[in-house]
């Protein structure tokens, strides 16, 4: 049944509508509040569910994607780089491939002492003194006259071992290393892995490079001695720490560069405290005096007197220079230099060492007779 009809008035409007009890509705709103509830409920279970079948937690589907960490590719020891200008040579390795052609693709050929390679069909082909783009050209116009129609070579050094150089000496990483291009001194060194540390023989203050032909016209500039017509001296810290590029000299094929190793002075006897040998790294030599402060000075029983300097000549004889360390530490004596493999000698006196000991024996045994009361 439709209710009483209910006439009002709005802005001077005559409506008319219909009241329903609300008993009447109840029931249908309190159905669809059922069914929705229901539904919803089936459906996070069916997505719940989903979730748990894909092996994704629920929570990943709703949060905003997140840009992912790129992949860093694996780090692999760094291959040496070849210039546009690198001359074959023989010896080298070299793949050679041929686009669209499988027979002639991945080829690896070494180039023999006369300078040629052997490509399939073609027999010898010269390859030293070629670059590789020039080589590639040279095979593109042998295997296109008779055999293919506009080939396209790629030709790449894979193995370099004609233009050798030898880094040797106080280095990380002594060797040969092949000139791939133009380099200059202190790329080659860092090639070797630098300069030697602390933890091996470290390097001094020189290094020398020898070169086949000898060096020609190089301009020779303050920190640079050119001992033969083949053999250059480089001090290293003008060579690193100088702006003087004229001492970073261009390096050619078969250069051999030798670090010097750092010199030492020998400290020993019972005289010092603590004996050895120590390294010269930015010097070329040290006095009496510093050498016995970097053993930590003499001892109580030191013979002083008695000190010497043990020297080897060039010809391999040896000769002793006494040093009296009493003047020498009171600056009443001249305080000696010693070179690279000297040895200073500081004896003790064992008399006074004997005397001390009997001295300090005596006063034990008194103090231990007054303590127990038998004086």
């Amino acid at each position: 049944m439709i209710g009483t009809p209910d006439v009002r008035r709005v802005w001077g409007i005559k409506l008319t509508t219909h009241r329903m009890p609300l008993r009447r509705w109840l029931p249908t709103i309190l159905i669809g509040i059922f069914v929705f509830l229901l539904t919803a409920s089936a459906g996070a279970r069916a997505q719940e569910q989903g979730d748990e079948e894909s092996g994704i937690p629920a929570l990943q589907r709703v949060e905003p994607s997140r840009p992912q960490e790129a992949t860093r590719a694996p780090q692999t020891a760094a291959l040496p780089t070849v210039g546009s200008d690198y001359v074959i040579g023989p010896e080298d390795v070299l793949r050679i491939d041929v686009f669209n052609v499988p027979e002639l693709s991945n080829l690896t050929l070494r180039v023999a002492n006369d300078g040629t390679i052997t490509p399939p069909l073609l027999g010898r082909v010269q390859a030293a003194g070629l670059t590789p783009s020039q080589l590639r050209k040279v095979l593109e116009t042998d295997w296109g006259a008779n055999y293919l129609q506009n080939p396209q070579i790629s030709v790449f050094v894979q193995e370099f071992h004609s233009l050798p150089v030898s880094v040797i000496g106080a280095v990380e990483q002594p060797g040969l290393y092949p000139l791939t291009g133009p380099r200059t001194l202190i790329e080659m060194l860092s090639r070797a892995g630098g300069l030697a540390k602390r933890t091996s023989a470290p390097a001094g203050r020189t290094l020398f490079v020898t070169r086949e032909g000898g060096f020609g016209d190089l301009k020779i500039v303050d920190g640079m001695n050119l001992l033969s017509p083949d053999k250059l001296e480089i001090d290293i810290r003008k060579l690193l720490y100088s702006r003087d590029s004229g001492l970073n000299i261009a390096i050619k094929p078969r250069d051999i560069i030798s670090v010097s190793k750092a010199d030492v002075v020998y400290v020993t006897g019972r005289g010092v405290d603590k004996p050895g040998g120590f390294v010269l790294e930015d010097r070329d030599n040290v006095t009496v005096f510093q050498a016995l402060a970097m053993a930590g000075g003499v001892t109580a029983n030191a013979k002083k007197h008695d000190a010497r300097i043990i020297r080897r000549q060039p010809d391999g004889s040896r000769i002793e220079i006494p040093v009296d360390l009493e003047k020498v530490l009171k600056g009443r004596a001249p305080d000696l230099t010693l070179v690279a493999n000297d040895i200073l000698f500081v004896p003790d006196s064992a008399q006074k060492a004997g005397l001390k000991h009997a001295i300090n024996m005596t006063i034990a045994t008194i103090s231990g007779l007054f303590i127990y009361g038998r004086i």
